[in-house]
């Protein structure tokens, strides 16, 4: 059975329910929060099953952790298309056209 090993980087289960908990990003939160449940006398195939994730994703997670430390679950985009913009970027880049533009095309 696959083990959490959170020793080796000098925490304990509680700082990984920390770092799941102040997480910025919410995939940063679920992977953390799912070791900390695998810490908790928990196998990683039952809290994949909970997270309705694949058990191999979750056993990925695990294996990040013990070999890479909490930096190797954070996060990071990796590609594809950006984000779509926000209600309040939209807004300011209507306003910022300039008034001779003609108005944009509708489809």
């Amino acid at each position: 059975m696959l083990r959490v090993d959170p020793a080796r980087w000098d925490q304990t289960p509680a700082d990984l329910r920390e770092l799941a908990m102040s997480a910025s990003h919410p995939r940063t939160r679920e992977r953390f929060l799912a070791l900390y449940e695998i810490t908790q006398e928990s196998c990683a195939t039952r809290v994949a099953a909970q997270a309705r994730r694949h058990p191999q994703t979750v056993m990925e997670w695990l294996h990040l952790y013990n070999t890479g430390g909490p930096e190797a679950l954070v996060y990071q985009r990796t590609g594809g298309r950006p984000p779509f913009a926000r209600r309040s970027r939209q807004a300011s880049a209507r306003q910022s056209v300039r008034p001779n533009d003609p108005p944009p095309l509708r489809r």
